[in-house]
């Protein structure tokens, strides 16, 4: 089984958004060196406890500092972005970093209402124009527009050797069947979905099957995941990343992780133990061995055979040392 990572450059209690993003260019060191399959960093947009708005810039730097990953966004919010921007883009770093490079591709805004009008204007109208500019998008890495076509004279230069692997990333069966349409690789986000995924990972793959009979479709699924040397620690750590998202939830705070003894002594609701719970249940943390446990159980159900980990943590220590676990016990030979 592969293992990836997906990092959103969480902002903890106590640290500056630089310190996440250095935080993230050690995490893809750390990944590089440990044996995982690919990096990707995440967009987000005016989130005040993720530090990353820009995965282009991070990657430029990312795949400086790494050898072997592969690396990319996870995603690009295409209805943002001009289509032969975002190839430009993306083929400069594929030239930098000859056959490393994904392309992940997402519909969703990234943050608030207001910081989609200030980023790209009409969110909702972009959103309606998403299936021609993935069409647009696919034609400038392919190169193929028709010859009478206004775009069939251009290149978005630089062009690489090894195109930009493109993935469509997303959490419901509409994004599989897109994934499926247009032959492309598709990641389902377990850990943000409420959805049926092993229901849609079939979808997937019977559509890519039917209209795709030659070609084997490449398919992820995305879980959070926390791994500690003893169940209590990854315990308490994940009680730490739930407290985070029922602060962000609430407004309450500065939306930045918090501290694992803050989490211990929050006075929880009714309603948000509920929350809580809820959240344990589509969460793996433990141990290596029940984490590895874990995994291959939904792995019967999910029919991938590749993960991409997200994991957040207070401490930036306890997030790489989860990542270490994971790979020691799954990625060993």
């Amino acid at each position: 089984m592969k293992l990836s990572i997906l990092d959103q450059s969480p902002i903890s209690t106590g640290k500056t958004a630089q310190e996440a993003l250095n935080a993230s260019v050690d995490l893809a060191m750390l990944g590089d060196a440990l044996g995982y399959t690919r990096y990707w960093i995440a967009e987000h947009h005016d989130f005040a406890g993720l530090a990353c708005p820009n995965p282009d810039v991070m990657l430029g730097i990312i795949g400086r500092e790494t050898e072997r990953i592969r690396i990319g966004a996870g995603a690009v919010l295409l209805p943002h972005y001009k289509p032969y921007r975002v190839a430009e883009t993306y083929n400069l770093l594929a030239t930098l970093y000859p056959g490393r490079i994904d392309l992940g591709i997402g519909r969703a805004p990234g943050g608030s209402a207001e910081a989609s009008i200030a980023l790209s204007g009409n969110f909702l109208e972009n959103v309606r124009q998403m299936p021609d500019k993935m069409n647009e998008l696919l034609r400038f890495l392919q190169h193929d527009f028709a010859e009478n076509d206004i775009y069939s004279k251009i290149s978005p230069t630089p062009v690489p050797a090894f195109s930009p692997q493109p993935w469509m990333l997303g959490t419901s069966e509409k994004s599989a069947i897109a994934a499926a349409d247009k032959g492309l690789p598709y990641t389902f986000g377990y850990f943000m979905s409420d959805q049926d995924g092993p229901a849609i990972m079939k979808t997937y793959t019977e559509k890519f099957a039917e209209q795709h009979p030659d070609e084997t479709p490449g398919k992820i699924a995305a879980v959070s995941v926390i791994c500690a040397e003893t169940t209590d620690e990854a315990w308490n750590l994940a009680l730490s990343n739930q407290l985070w998202s029922i602060q962000r939830d609430k407004g309450e705070g500065d939306g930045k992780v918090p501290t694992v003894s803050e989490a211990q002594n929050y006075n929880y609701s009714d309603e948000e133990k509920e929350k809580l719970r809820n959240m344990t249940n589509k969460q793996i943390f433990g141990n290596p061995h029940e984490v590895k446990k874990q995994l291959e159980q939904l792995q019967a159900s999910y029919d991938v055979d590749e993960w991409m980990v997200v994991t957040i943590t207070h401490s930036y220590e306890a997030r790489k040392k989860s990542y270490e676990l994971l790979a020691k016990e799954m990625l060993k030979n």
